[in-house]
């Protein structure tokens, strides 16, 4: 299974996303990890487009054909890379589940994204103006929504896993 966290930075997908692969298990394969060990090989600049992107498509490919669960973790802002994440797990016959993570506390996701302590070396956080100016397109098709906003990781975690076992059977 191909399990899909999207959101803006700050919402809590990447510790929502660690907890469940760590819970199921699976592979969690981060875009902001990829993204920037391409910008520290110097083989591009700072703007490396979608090169994450596709690599991350490439690994979570082969993981699913091995027939390990994959969660790939990014903003995943747009529909043509959500897209993209459907066809991998069409490619490697497995299914794809879309997982939106939100806070809807305005006050709450500003704290986190202000606060929070960088674990990629090198990697740049974004500032709350960045965050709020990015480029999200909301979503047309099924997705399930997870609102961070109050709400304990253990608490979403169990949300999550009582979804997937309803998904798997």
């Amino acid at each position: 299974m191909l399990i899909v966290f999207s959101g803006l930075p700050g919402s809590g997908k990447t510790t929502l996303a660690r907890a469940l692969a760590s819970a199921l298990p699976a592979m969690h394969l981060r875009i902001d990890t990829l993204e920037q060990a391409i910008r520290n090989s110097g083989a591009l600049a700072n703007d490396i487009g979608p090169a994450g992107y596709f690599a991350a498509y490439g690994v979570a490919e082969d993981n699913l054909r091995l027939g390990h669960t994959v969660i790939a973790d990014s903003v995943n802002p747009l529909p043509v890379t959500r897209e993209d994440w459907h066809s991998v797990a069409l490619r490697a016959g497995t299914a794809c589940l879309d997982i939106e993570v939100v806070c809807s506390n305005r006050t709450e996701h500003r704290r986190r994204v202000e606060t929070r302590d960088g674990d990629i070396a090198g990697l740049r956080l974004p500032n709350w103006e960045s965050v709020t100016a990015h480029d999200y397109t909301p979503w047309s098709t099924p997705v399930v929504t997870i609102d961070t906003a109050g709400r304990t990781v253990e608490a979403c975690l169990t949300q999550l896993l009582s979804l997937i076992n309803t998904v798997r059977s």
